[in-house]
């Protein structure tokens, strides 16, 4: 038959298809096939319908459609489709989208909708047709894959843990309708604690964070992971069911060890039952929980070696300074006892014992110092013989009671592999306000009376004195004030070289402000600083030194000395100041200098300061162009989330790492994590207080883009860096020298004799007619 035949016979009117004939066929058809009429009612329905939605045709037929809907969208239904007919605008008409709804067992089915809108003639009633494609399962796999994309994605940026669970749960929720999703962790000791839940019923979420688990639960969670829907349900559903919630579907999230990391469960607001449909969700979800679960606690560790001793899981010297200055900044009348105790002879014991018998010593002694000490008190191995204790709202009497029971207590002999040592402490005790306003004071004078203990009577304690330790800034507090100091030169700036790693070129300096006093002599910070915020002057030196370092680079200009950047810190009460970037502008509009030249730096808590205008300051300082830099980075205690948002230049790796980095796994773990942060992040990273060749072999294995210390220069008066700016440079042509004579000498130049150095060892060479002859 051809093409006109073939046409002719379907176009017969003995062959159309009309009436129950089409009906039947739409009835037949594999797609769900519903039609309403103009009040929507159902007033068709296939026989595949009947299987998607498990109703049969009798039961919705003259039934308003919104019975088939999710109970979410039915109050709206009505008003959306009465508005389509009346306008003829819509959105959906003609397309074809995913949709979900829920069918007689209580499911949530995932299905694919067109829809089509017929006018009926010659009265123009509009009926709409829509087919409906079942598609569970490849909708619950797209919709996964999709979700662990997303979460892999944003495990490798700056987005915090618990910000990633949310998302997880957020997701889960739209795959699941009048569902709430939560995923929890097992901690130390087996108890639960809630990482996600935002929609989570809070007295819900108090009761579970309450449960800890038996050894016999985490065993029966190993081998059936299913179990932890009883778990969290069994006991707990009468509450739920108050709040709203009727079933649980729920797995322990267990590691590639064996071990039970978590749960992830999924809790239901529809009082049917339902299939197993959220079952496969919650199971398709366990591998990116389990990881987000892992990255959690890799966190976690980065975080507690930058705060904690390993040996002991005290907090190191940094964190118990940041506890004391934060004791310090408390208001009213506070009081509180720095205990400083150091081990008498350690040294003598550690070579006796061999070092691993040493630190079990230093394990045993920790172990007594913690049940020695009441809930509430901070203790800190602050060197590898000595630690403090920090005695919160205590005064005198208690604090001497306290240090003669520690001391009791720490001097009964420890066994160690069958060797009895009787351990012997010399402690200082100072305390808050009298003997020191702030936390270096305070650390300094316990030191102090430390060392006369060990001087005059080892294995007890003394109180110190601010006459014990006699400390130019507490000389100083009722003389001259630091403004009159600024006004007449006592105050200056010195300068700190900053290098980097590949190419040993200068990267900038940082300006460290010193105090020279006529018959003191030079001042550190750490001691007149305190002094400036007592008497409300810091903002004044911060604004000095700024200026001081524009009208410097101006000055090495002049005298044709590259110095790229430097680098001033500001305190937090003036990077709270609105108007800070305006005095940045003029100052570099003042000296004519582009904005790259100057840089400022902030301590890592001012960065985690959460207040409106010192964000409003930062980003308005780094629009400029100004750089912005974190110092001391990994003393005090970041988001990792709100550090990528802060618009940082700049990271300074603390010099307290770099210390020990060459002895200490943990701390070149530290180390290492921060590099390839500050590289992920597209900022340079400066490691400060590198002294020794091993340290900067290390820094350049790490790919550390700056470093700076002792190892490169001391801090400098402006001279003597222009000095060591031009050594450096006649260094480099030395080094060269042979390249660039030999390019001349294919010129045909003649040269007499000379020398060249730049690898420690020096070399003659000389130059004949053009050859060259060389020789060590």
């Amino acid at each position: 038959m051809d093409m006109k035949q073939n046409t002719s016979y379907f176009s017969h009117r003995n062959h159309s298809l009309s009436g129950t004939s089409a009906l039947q066929v739409m009835h037949g058809a594999s797609d769900g096939v519903v039609v309403i009429d103009e009040h929507n009612r159902i007033v068709f329905f296939n026989a595949a319908a009947e299987k998607l939605w498990g109703y049969s045709q009798p039961e919705v037929i003259g039934h308003n459609v919104s019975m088939l809907l999710p109970a979410g969208m039915r109050d709206e239904h009505d008003a959306f489709v009465d508005r389509n007919r009346r306008t003829g605008i819509n959105t959906i008409i003609g397309t074809s989208r995913e949709i979900r709804f829920e069918n007689r067992a209580g499911d949530y089915v995932a299905g694919e909708l067109a829809l089509s809108m017929i006018t009926l003639q010659p009265d123009g009633r509009k009926y709409y047709l829509a087919t409906i494609k079942g598609m569970p399962e490849e909708s619950h796999r797209r919709n996964l894959q999709a979700l662990q994309n997303t979460v892999f994605r944003a495990l490798s940026t700056d987005m915090t843990v618990h910000d990633i669970a949310d998302l997880i749960c957020r997701e889960t929720e739209t795959f699941v309708p009048d569902t709430v999703a939560v995923l929890m962790l097992v901690e130390k000791g087996h108890r639960l604690r809630i990482l996600s839940g935002a929609s989570f019923p809070r007295r819900y979420a108090a009761a579970l964070e309450n449960i800890t688990l038996s050894d016999s639960d985490i065993a029966t969670l190993a081998h059936d992971p299913a179990q932890a829907g009883t778990m969290v349900w069994k006991s707990y559903s009468s509450l739920g069911r108050s709040l709203g919630l009727h079933h649980c579907r729920a797995s322990a999230i267990i590691s590639p060890e064996g071990t039970v990391k978590g749960i992830f469960a999924l809790f239901s607001r529809n009082p049917r039952q339902g299939t197993d449909g959220p079952d496969r969700i919650v199971n398709g979800c366990l591998p990116f929980c389990g990881v987000v679960i892992e990255q959690h606690e890799a966190r976690q560790h980065i975080a507690r070696l930058a705060s904690y001793d390993p040996l002991t899981g005290f907090l190191n010297r940094s964190a118990v300074q940041g506890v004391l200055e934060k004791l310090v900044g408390q208001p009213g009348d506070n009081q509180f006892a720095v205990l400083l105790l150091n081990i008498d002879r350690f040294r003598d014991i550690n070579e006796a014992l061999g070092h691993a018998n040493g630190d079990l010593f230093l394990q045993a002694l920790a172990a007594r110092m913690r049940a020695l000490s009441p809930v509430g008190y901070v203790l800190s191995r602050s060197s590898a013989d000595e630690f403090i204790i920090v005695l919160p709202d205590t005064q005198h009497d208690t604090a001497v009671a306290f240090a003669a029971n520690m001391l009791q207590g720490l001097t009964q002999p420890v066994e160690i592999n069958d060797n009895y040592i009787v351990p012997s402490f010399s402690v200082g005790i100072s305390m808050f306000p009298d003997t020191g306003p702030d936390s270096e004071s305070l650390i300094g004078l316990a030191e102090t009376a430390m060392r006369r203990v060990k001087k005059d009577a080892r294995g007890t304690y003394r109180i110190a004195t601010p006459v014990l330790q006699g400390t130019a800034r507490d000389r100083l507090l009722p003389g001259v004030p630091l403004r009159e100091t600024l006004d007449r030169g006592l105050l200056h700036l010195r300068y700190q070289p900053q290098v980097m790693a590949r190419s040993g070129q200068l990267y900038g300096v940082e300006a460290l402000a010193r105090w020279h006093h006529p018959h003191l002599g030079d001042i550190f910070p750490a001691r007149f600083m305190a002094v400036a915020e007592d008497t409300g002057q810091i903002d004044t030196i911060g604004i000095w030194a700024l200026e001081k370092a524009c009208r410097q680079i101006v000055a090495w200009d002049h005298d044709a000395i590259h110095v790229p950047t430097v680098a001033v810190s500001l305190s937090a009460g003036l990077l709270r100041k609105r108007q800070l970037p305006e005095m940045i502008v003029r100052m570099l509009e003042t000296y004519q200098l582009a904005p790259q030249r100057l840089t400022v730096e902030m301590t890592e808590n001012v960065a985690m300061d959460k207040n409106a205008d010192t964000m409003a300051a930062l980003r308005a300082i780094r629009t400029l162009g100004v750089g912005l830099s974190m110092d001391d980075f990994g003393t005090g205690f970041s988001s990792l989330s709100r550090l990528a948002r802060l618009p940082l230049s700049e990271i300074r790796i603390d010099h307290s790492f770099i210390t020990d980095l060459e002895h200490n796994a943990n701390a070149q773990a530290l180390t290492t994590a921060v590099v390839g942060m500050g590289n992920m992040l597209g900022m340079t990273v400066i490691s400060a207080g590198v002294e020794t060749e091993a340290q900067k072999t290390l820094l350049e294995q790490l790919h550390c883009d700056v470093m700076q210390g002792l190892l490169f220069s001391r801090p400098l008066t402006a001279t003597e860096l222009g000095q060591w700016v031009q050594g450096r440079r006649i260094s480099k042509k030395k080094y060269n020298i042979t390249t660039l004579h030999r390019f001349k000498i294919k010129k045909g130049i003649k040269y007499g004799q000379g020398s060249f150095s730049g690898d420690g060892r020096k070399r003659q060479f000389r130059y004949l007619h053009g050859h060259a002859a060389a020789g060590a």
